[in-house]
């Protein structure tokens, strides 16, 4: 009989004339909730595919291939190794600052963008050693719960056969989108998970229950990764809007009920913007990143990402397996389905995937902000939703012969249409096989559920087959992506002899925070303090400060990414700017097979460098824009002495070219200059790509690009021989550019070691730091500027001799005006945007307290009163 159920569920479908309505086949597991098979069979199946295809494709953990590419190698193990070094007490800095990148950066928006997961504290279980094999456990882990939660949602939104649901569940975990894009961006996972759990807290909603939990559940997705979260609030938001059209409620129960979703979400939210909001402001103060400009994939390229074994880091990867695929396809047909769910699910469905290949839309999906890399972050809501569409198809009962005939002539022309895109074409020898077996598989087990008094082992071959299509098909397409990954991305070495000797050496010369340690300029990877230890200039964010970036390219530092990824800068000038009194010295990365290769062990040097606060003779406070257009002269401002020589130079073999990147190069050249003899030569060429050497000297690599991705740092080439003269030999890699003056600069060495002994002999006579303050004994009587060597980003404040005093800058560092009255100097840091984020979550605390005390209450007073009656009938009657 159609109805609708107080929860505003859908109408049931009629059964068709001379059939009995099916019903859902319990889990034959005594009284076991079949949604918890579900959820197990889903988790099971996702963990097994995912750990198959790392098996297949001979990678980490299960054979020599590393998984560890692109921003997994760079940001994700290294951010997870600062986790547990915090876990464990080991780490230099706290939650409010980390003291070991960018000679200080700002941490709580790091973590609640990379490690603010709850399964992110699994690494404190792991030995140090096997953090890679941690970030691996936890991305299976997600991915096997993300499986789980579907699954569930798909039995709380209609009944049906626990292992189907299980099975749509693994597809929806193992996606095109977690397979191409999540694997090595593990922090997104979380919004994976979050998707189906956000569906049931509208279910909730829905049925009027659960307000207190369903908060609850909303801020632990906004807290896991805001990101994702945000993404997946937006498709349980079109989820609950079209279940509402569909159950037919009157209207003002349905704006009731919406009204109660929202309010669910946004305590939820509120409950979590003591972080979302300290991550917001973190965005506002980051450097900011690439301009890109939408431009929608073709048919073609969409079309073939719903194929498996088709990969492309630019293009939705909307894959869901062909069992799936073939059910959705199959739903605007399926003639048990009653019409408006037909129709309402398709057409949800379509209109997300437009909204995927539109700007503006686009644009909303992604927060408004133009995402650094793939335009289709947000392909995971259009895999959530074919998913269910499937269930629907399933749940009211098979597809006939009709429904299916259309579903396979429908994916018949999507297959035309996707061989024609080169993603197709690429890995035909992988995608044409796979789907013709997972087709075959797919079509073969529905058939055999569907034919009439089928015996238990033609149903259990049935399973079978589909089953095995999802875990064939899955598998095939998990292990392409790891292969192509691979090739066309950087990639690093897991942790092994190298990182550990680099650690080793860093140890052995910390004594933060009298001085810093840098862990040394040939990096392993981008996040090499965090991984190794030590405090480095290194640091590779999404947030990373824009005073940060901009002050050490000033000074000549290189980076990449756009100026997010920030690089060790080895220059005895800088480092006494900033206090690093030891340097690691690495050998080149073997794994790096493109380098120079030359083995040797990490060296130590030290030198004698002033403490991390500084008195300097005036109150000159200044801002980056003050910088000049020479490193050289710019790093002698922070310095506060005058200490290079920049000679003419001589360019042989170069070409006019860009007025603003120097003399073009295409071939190798010479540059010629004289210098003092014995003095320290350096060279700034930050578009250049290729070697440099000194004559005599050691062979240096410098990195750029003609994108602007990546610019060169300033290196040292050696010393000047005793004659003064200099020829510096460059052989390009590449188109480049070298700059017509100013390229050289001549370090006199003497006149940098009578700077820092004055900046000694000025300078605090003792700094303890602790993880969001500073502290530092000052000589008495002193005046002008303390000058701390820790960038100048937002929320620091500071008092002298106990008394408030502005937190300036001092060419982008922390400057405090002293009077002659102080003897001491703190500095404290408050992130931006925790003030406010914390009155935002008590309030929201406050009124989800009151959510759930008032009904209490309610019951407590409206059963007192029968009470009261029963009392005094019992004493009537006595």
């Amino acid at each position: 009989m159609n109805r609708t159920t107080p929860a505003g569920r859908e109408q049931e479908a009629r059964p068709a004339a001379g059939e009995k309505e099916r019903e859902t086949v319990p889990a034959k597991w005594g009284s076991a909730d079949p949604r918890a098979a579900a959820a197990l069979l889903a988790a099971l199946l996702a963990t097994l595919v995912f750990c198959a295809a790392d098996v297949i494709a001979r990678s980490y953990p299960f054979g020599p291939r590393t998984r560890s590419v692109n921003d997994l190698g760079n940001q994700y193990v290294p951010f997870h190794a600062h986790l547990w070094d915090l876990l464990h007490g080991r780490a230099d800095g706290g939650l409010l600052v980390n003291w070991q990148s960018g000679y200080g950066s700002s941490f709580l928006p790091d973590l609640g963008t990379y490690v603010s997961s709850p399964f992110a504290l699994l690494v404190a279980v792991f030995p140090r050693d096997e953090i890679d094999l941690a970030v691996y456990v936890i991305t299976v882990l997600k991915t096997a719960v993300a499986g789980a939660a579907m699954a569930w949602l798909l039995m709380s939104l209609r009944r049906g056969r626990w292992w189907a649901a299980g099975l749509l569940g693994a597809s929806y975990a193992l996606c095109g989108w977690t397979l191409a894009l999540a694997a090595f961006n593990p922090m997104w996972l979380d919004g994976l998970i979050a998707l189906p759990l956000l569906c049931l807290v509208g279910e909730w909603a829905t049925a009027g229950r659960h307000p207190v939990p369903g908060a609850l559940v909303v801020a632990l997705a906004w807290i896991a990764n805001f990101y994702t979260a945000y993404m997946a609030t937006l498709g349980a938001a079109l989820v609950l809007l079209l279940r509402l059209a569909l159950a037919e409620l009157p209207w003002r129960r349905a704006l009731a009920v919406a009204g109660r979703a929202a309010v669910t979400v946004t305590l939820g939210i509120g409950l979590a913007a003591p972080l979302v909001i300290v991550v917001y402001s973190g965005t506002k103060h980051a450097y900011p990143g690439r301009e890109g400009h939408f431009a929608p994939v073709s048919t073609g390229d969409l079309l073939a990402r719903l194929l498996p074994t088709t990969y492309s880091y630019g293009s939705p990867a909307v894959y869901v397996g062909i069992t799936a695929l073939v059910l959705a396809l199959a739903l605007p047909f399926h003639r048990r389905v009653p019409v408006r769910v037909r129709a309402g699910w398709t057409a949800l469905v379509l209109a997300v995937a437009l909204s995927l290949q539109w700007a503006p839309t686009s644009l909303a999906w992604h927060a408004f902000a133009v995402p650094n890399g793939s335009f289709y972050r947000q392909a995971f809501v259009l895999c959530a939703l074919l998913v269910i569409a499937a269930w629907h198809a399933l749940a009211y009962g098979l597809p006939d012969r009709r429904a299916l005939g259309a579903a396979a002539v429908l994916l018949a022309l999507i297959a035309a249409v996707a061989s024609r895109s080169p993603l197709t074409r690429h890995h035909s020898h992988h995608t044409w096989p796979v789907v013709l077996l997972a087709v075959a598989g797919t079509l073969g087990g529905l058939a055999l559920l569907g034919l009439r008094n089928a015996r238990p082992a033609l149903a259990g071959l049935a399973v079978a087959l589909l089953i095995g299509a999802q875990f064939g098909e899955s598998a095939a397409t998990a292990a392409v992506a790891t292969g192509t990954r691979l090739g066309q991305m950087d990639d690093y070495a897991p942790w092994g002899e190298r990182q550990q000797k680099e650690a080793d050496a860093v140890a052995s010369a910390d004594a933060w925070p009298a001085y810093r340690t840098e862990p040394g300029r040939d990096q392993t990877v981008a996040n090499d303090p965090m991984l190794v230890g030590g405090q480095g200039s290194q640091y590779y964010s999404s947030l990373t400060a824009d005073v940060l970036s901009r002050t050490l390219t000033a000074l000549g530092d290189g980076w990449s990414s756009r100026g997010r990824s920030l690089q060790s800068l080895d220059n005895p000038v800088t480092d006494a700017v900033f206090s690093v009194g030891a340097r690691v010295h690495n050998p080149p990365d073997p794994h790096q097979k493109w380098l120079p290769q030359g083995g040797g062990p990490s060296i130590v040097t030290r030198e004698d460098v002033p403490p991390l606060v500084t008195v300097r003779p005036t109150a000159a406070h200044s801002t980056p824009a003050s910088f000049g257009p020479s490193p050289y002269r710019n790093q002698e401002l922070l310095l506060g002495a005058r200490v290079y020589t920049l000679p003419r130079t001589t360019l042989s073999g170069a070409r006019k070219g860009n007025a603003d990147r120097g003399l073009l190069v295409d071939g190798a050249m010479r540059i010629t200059a004289r210098c003092r003899p014995g003095s320290s030569v350096f060279l700034w060429a930050p578009h250049f790509s290729g070697t440099a050497q000194l004559a005599g000297g050691e062979r240096r690599l410098f990195r750029s690009d003609a994108k602007d991705t990546k610019i060169a740092a300033m290196q040292p080439l050696g010393r000047a021989g005793a004659a003064g003269q200099v020829r510096i030999r460059l052989e390009p890699d590449r188109l480049s550019h070298v700059p017509a003056r100013g390229a050289v600069g001549c370090l006199d060495t003497a006149r940098l070691r009578t700077a820092v002994q004055h900046l000694k002999s000025t300078g605090a006579t003792k700094v303890t730091v602790s993880d969001g303050t500073v502290h530092a004994q000052l000589p008495a009587g002193s005046r002008g500027t303390a000058v701390v060597a820790v960038p100048r980003i937002a929320g620091w404040r500071c008092s002298a001799g106990g008394a408030e005093a502005p937190a300036g800058e001092f060419h982008g560092l922390i400057a405090v005006p002293l009077n002659g009255s102080a003897t001491s100097l703190t500095c404290t840091f408050h992130p931006p945007g925790l003030r406010l984020g914390t009155a935002v979550g008590g309030a929201s605390l406050l009124a989800l307290v009151l959510i759930g005390a008032v009904p209490a209450v309610r019951r407590r007073s409206a059963t007192r009163p029968g009470e009261r009656t029963t009392t005094a009938r019992t004493t009537t009657a006595h």
